[in-house]
């Protein structure tokens, strides 16, 4: 609380300057031409401050009262200087660049020689020498990001939609802007932390979705591997890009008569994926000065991206370290040709303070903090601060946006028929007719409303009452939630539940959704759930004690009865029955709850909540659990201890494939009722689940002393890219591999009181299998085998999507 409380003074004094602040407007031009050049650097000589002109060649600059030199620069032209006397804000200071007309000695290249070779070589020699000098830096940073679609976008709590409409993309409009004024610090060896000054966005989205920052989204192309769209794609001076990448040398040109070379580059073999397009290298210092690239097929997974484009700049700051100054990414995409969109993200990086001392306190596991009033800055403010002057079309885009944000939404406009919910305003909604009936052999038919209240002041109060009526077992259920958080970041939560209900047996386990078991009861009578009757309430809180431990504590209080069949309606099998439904123990259960869970990935606090985060690395969580029953105590109907520990996790493996892993154990002392034991994650005929036993069917092997490990290692398309097996390496097809591992039993104790026998595995039961599909087909081909326990089910074959 004291680092975060120091952070906050200090940038509340920092910024509180800005009444001292002049600005600069102007535009960079050809001075033959009369054209604005695109993305020009504009720097103050002898300072670390810059800034780069917007696609229009217009830029702004923001300075205390003040003499400057300030220089315009682009590759191909002599750079242009202007001196100025500020006193206030200044609009026209228009630069003319002239292009070099340099004559450079002719390139022979000798056969077998490509000199573009020996430039890539000492780049990369710089660049380490580079990494090896930069220990620290701060600096400012601007980001701009426009949403383009041909539908106006829609927004509700912190969700936002992008509607499908035509093939024709040139009916792309701009339908989203973010914009945000960040503060970064790095240290090495990998200390990194961006704090949000100030934001704002087009009124069509939620504040907590601007979190895109400048120091987080650029990509380091003087890294070994950047990360994009999940694969590592290797940088243009990566450790083994000569044997990555075919480069030549494209041009000569010159920035200020000094030499530049342009750089084509292209992945020796186009079905790696890759970056395709120019790097700019000065010839002197072998410096990395600009990228133009873009990604090739290979990289474009699932070939949803019409194109995507980089373009960035770097200028030497300290006389020798090279620094990102903007950075530009353009995507088009096309998602079977239903939804089109495009996204634009504008950065530039301003003010570095390089290899200067960093507080440690500076950082923590947050590595982007948003400061509570940066949602609070107003026009006056945006106007004095540094960003890239908006566009007449992003000007009318706001002026649309926020025109259309202002009409009154009608019922209409929120309503799916696919949607389980009607919302009537952003805080409350109802049942939809797709939410409002289901059917099982205990209830019949049965008819479903319920009434939800969400994100009620500033997203702490959620509360929702659903009611149900089986024709069947006529009886009325009711289940009643309220939760509320509480916190800065509301890391600390109160829940309360109270239920008269028909409950799932198992239904922890259970990872099928209502709609199919309702159509596979009514079709097929295919009723795979047991049920039984349940009342009561529990109570528990929960907190964030420490960045990586979470607590949470409650009372559990219960009362549980058995369910009988009570029909035999079905729409197709008349001649069938349904299977009894299994009695349950009767009894009442009152417990005491204590847990914890430990999560070492960092976090994102966007202004409302924490939001952990991976980044593309390896990671590991995990947690227990333990629940208290005694009568003498509690007057609780059975006296049992039951500990349960989980953990889950991602393990990178090699090139964008990795390991994904859950493990769940479970030991009780005493006795536990039957419909507190644990059903290892099964299956229904021709279905398959991730993270479940693939030849085990629902329900089937039970207990209260197991555990389960659930390994699936995702190769992505790389196995067949590897081998270079003939049209399977372009298809990419998805394989995954799996190995499931089990042990349960049941406790003597338990045992003593079962009204039915459980199926246990005495001894560690294995299975393996695979499953592939293709990247843009939401469903894959399971195929599983067991290894042991060989009998029923030896081998079986399922769909897994999730539909089910």
């Amino acid at each position: 609380m004291k680092k975060a409380l120091v952070v906050i003074l200090f940038f509340a004094a920092t910024f509180s300057l800005f009444a001292q602040q002049y600005f600069i407007h102007g535009s960079v031009k050809d001075s033959s031409k009369n054209s604005y050049l695109s993305y020009a650097n504009i720097r103050v000589l002898n300072s670390t401050i810059g800034t780069s002109a917007n696609k229009n060649g217009s830029f702004e600059l923001k300075l205390p009262l003040g003499n400057y030199k300030l220089i315009a620069s682009f590759i191909g032209y002599m750079s242009d200087t202007v001196s100025i006397n500020l006193r206030n804000n200044i609009d026209g200071i228009n630069f003319y660049l002239s292009q070099t007309n340099l004559n450079f000695p002719e390139i022979v290249v000798k056969p077998g020689d490509n000199p573009a070779l020996k430039i890539i070589r000492n780049a990369i020699a710089k660049k380490k020498e580079r990494d090896r000098q930069l220990q620290s830096y701060e600096f400012e940073a601007y980001t701009k990001g426009i949403i383009k679609s041909q539908k106006d976008i829609r927004a509700n709590g912190n969700s936002v939609g992008i509607g499908i409409g035509s093939s024709d993309t040139t009916a792309l409009k701009i339908t989203g802007i973010l914009e945000n004024e960040s503060k970064g610090y790095f240290k090495k060896p990998d200390d990194y932390k961006e704090i949000i000054i100030a934001r704002k966005q087009s009124s069509n989205f939620p504040s907590t979705v601007n979190v895109l920052t400048g120091g987080r989204i650029i990509k380091n192309f003087s890294a070994d591997n950047i990360d994009f769209f999940g694969k590592p794609i290797p940088g243009p001076l990566a450790s083994n890009a000569l044997k990555y990448y075919f480069y030549y040398i494209k041009n000569t040109l010159a920035i200020d008569n000094k030499p530049v070379y342009e750089i084509f580059m292209t992945p020796d073999d186009p079905d790696n994926p890759g970056f395709v397009g120019d790097i700019y290298i000065a010839d002197s210092s072998f410096d990395l000065i600009k990228v133009n690239l873009r990604l090739n097929r290979a990289a474009n997974t699932g070939g949803i991206f019409d194109s995507v484009n980089i373009f960035q700049q770097f200028t030497s700051f300290n006389d020798s370290i090279y620094m990102p100054v903007d950075y530009r990414l353009f995507v088009k995409a096309n998602v079977l040709g239903l939804a089109k969109f495009g996204f634009e993200l504008n950065i530039v990086l301003y003010d570095y303070k390089i290899n200067q001392p960093v507080n440690n306190n500076m950082f923590n596991k947050a590595v982007l903090t948003v400061l509570p009033d940066a949602d609070e800055k107003d026009s006056t403010y945006w106007e004095n601060a540094v960003t890239i002057p908006n566009t007449i079309e992003e000007q009318k885009a706001y002026e649309r946006i926020d025109s259309l944000s202002n009409l009154p939404r009608t019922f209409w406009d929120d309503f799916s028929p696919l949607s389980s919910r009607l919302r009537f305003s952003e805080n409350f909604s109802t049942s939809a007719p797709l939410g409002m009936y289901h059917f099982n052999r205990v209830e019949g038919n049965s008819i479903d409303f319920g009434l939800f209240m969400n994100n009620i002041n500033k997203e702490r109060l959620n509360s929702s009452a659903r009611f149900s009526y089986g024709f069947a077992d006529r009886k009325l259920k009711a289940d009643f939630d309220f939760s509320y958080f509480f916190g800065n970041y509301r890391t600390y939560k109160l829940s309360f539940n109270a239920f008269n209900k028909l409950n799932i047996l198992f239904g922890n386990s259970d990872n099928y959704n209502e709609l199919t078991a309702t159509v596979l009861a009514l079709v097929s009578k295919d009723d795979f759930r047991d049920y039984y009757y349940t009342n009561g309430f529990d109570i528990n809180a929960s907190g964030e004690v420490f960045p990586v431990l979470n607590l949470n504590a409650g009372i559990v209080n219960h009362t549980d009865k058995s369910a009988a069949k009570n029909t035999e309606f079905s729409f197709f099998a008349k001649d069938k029955t349904f299977p009894f439904n299994p009695p349950i123990y009767p009894v009442k259960i009152i417990a005491l709850k204590a847990g914890f869970s430990f999560d070492f990935r960092d976090y994102i606090e966007n202004g409302l909540f924490i939001r952990r985060i991976s980044q593309g690395q390896s990671y590991i969580t995990f947690g227990g659990e333990v629940t208290y029953s005694n009568n003498s105590i509690l007057k609780t109907g059975l006296d049992f201890t039951k500990y349960e520990f989980n953990s889950r996790g991602v393990l990178n493996t090699f090139n964008s494939a990795k390991l994904n892993f859950r493990i769940y154990g479970m030991y009780t002392n005493g006795q536990i009722p039957y419909q507190s034991l644990y059903a290892l994650p099964g299956n229904i005929d021709l279905t398959a689940m991730s993270y479940s036993f693939r030849t085990i069917n629902v329900n089937q092997i039970l207990g209260d002393r197991l555990f389960t490990i659930n390994l699936e290692h995702d190769f992505s398309d790389e196995l067949f890219r590897m081998l270079k097996i003939p049209y399977l390496k372009n298809w990419e097809l998805q394989l995954t591999g799996f190995l499931n591992i089990a042990y349960s039993d049941v406790s003597p104790g338990t045992k003593s009181i079962l009204l039915l026998p459980a199926q246990t595995f005495r001894h560690p039961f294995y299975e393996a299998g695979f499953e592939i599909g293709q990247v843009l087909f939401p469903m894959q081909l399971d195929f599983a085998w067991r290894l042991n326990y060989r009998g029923v089910n030896n081998f079986r074959f399922g769909i897994n999507t999730f539909i089910f």
